[in-house]
């Protein structure tokens, strides 16, 4: 495993790049390089302190994040279990190996998620941290979600939008060609309107602003028309109940905020994780069942999770800037 040089790093790295070459020979903490270096700046000690922390509480969110992305992330621990290590390095086992590879995922990479990377190269328009307004050829405009992406294909007499993650607002300009939108194996027909798609868990869920749309949870089913402040969501093929909601409330996110009422704190982490630069692990499963109610404002996620901490007893740690836990 290759370090950064830690004469000319910034801190945070760094000190990673210290903390990684004396896992691997612990006589480098007693050798006068690292001695001047941590004793050049206040701030290398607290970033070599930080970088300890981290490392003592990586193991079970790097198991939980291999856990949640297996598949992309399998390819990394693998090639850093296979390479050739010396003995005190192995000795720590697979921990360090997940915790080196979250590392490099959270800081090296920029906060990189992996798991996306497919999508990213289908998309024609993606979004990270923040929200991001499209205008598409037929003029109609799209507000997409932090975290979200989209393809789109304007041919064949049709214009069709894709939704490959996250959540999307739509105001469609009548051209008198048909405007659909595909989620999670349903589409979206519009009849002229205003509405979000968002994608979640193995399926989508759609809300109306205005106007009306038809959706169709799977192919060859029956549709369903939704109009202004309805709401419905539907998995694996199947539509569940339409809800009355208030749509200026539920699309609140276009304007910066988060409302919920009664909704998993799992949910609520995982909406405010879209804003952050960094990853956010909620470690306490039976936790993340417990209901919140409030409105939170999008630009401070970890704000809002002080705000929730305070009243359900959990505790935030966050370490290098990236990443966040709660327990």
């Amino acid at each position: 495993m290759s370090h950064t040089d830690p004469t000319t790093a910034d801190p945070g790295q760094a000190a990673l790049s210290w903390l990684s070459r004396i896992n691997q020979q612990p006589a480098a903490a007693d050798s006068a390089a690292f001695k001047r270096w941590l004793l050049a700046d206040l701030a290398h000690r607290n970033a070599y302190a930080e970088a300890q922390a981290l490392w003592r509480l990586s193991e079970a969110p790097a198991a939980k994040l291999a856990v949640e992305q297996h598949a992309s992330l399998q390819p990394y621990l693998d090639a850093i279990r296979q390479a050739p290590a010396p003995r005190p390095w192995r000795r720590r086992g697979g921990a360090l190996a997940v915790a080196a590879c979250l590392l490099l995922a959270l800081g090296s990479l920029g906060g990189w998620q992996p798991q996306f990377w497919l999508q990213d190269l289908q998309a024609d328009y993606t979004s990270t941290g923040q929200l991001r307004q499209v205008t598409l050829t037929d003029h109609s405009q799209v507000t997409l979600d932090a975290g979200s992406a989209v393809a789109v294909d304007f041919a064949h007499g049709e214009r069709r939008v894709r939704l490959l993650r996250g959540a999307a607002f739509f105001e469609v300009t009548h051209t008198g060609e048909p405007f659909l939108v595909d989620a999670a194996g349903g589409e979206v027909r519009v009849l002229g309107t205003q509405f979000e798609v968002r994608d979640q868990a193995d399926g989508a869920q759609v809300t109306v602003r205005s106007g009306r749309v038809a959706v169709t949870p799977a192919a060859g089913q029956q549709a369903r028309e939704l109009t202004a402040n309805q709401q419905l969501a539907y998995a694996d093929g199947t539509a569940g109940e339409t809800l009355a909601v208030d749509s200026d409330s539920r699309l609140a996110w276009r304007q910066g905020w988060l409302n919920y009422y009664q909704v998993p704190l799992a949910q609520v982490v995982e909406d405010l994780g879209r804003y952050y630069p960094g990853r956010i692990l909620l470690l306490d499963d039976e936790l993340g069942q417990r209901k919140v109610s409030g409105s939170f404002p999008v630009e401070e996620p970890l704000v809002a999770l002080d705000s929730l901490g305070k009243v359900m007893g959990f505790s935030r740690n966050t370490l290098l800037g990236r990443l966040t836990l709660l327990r």
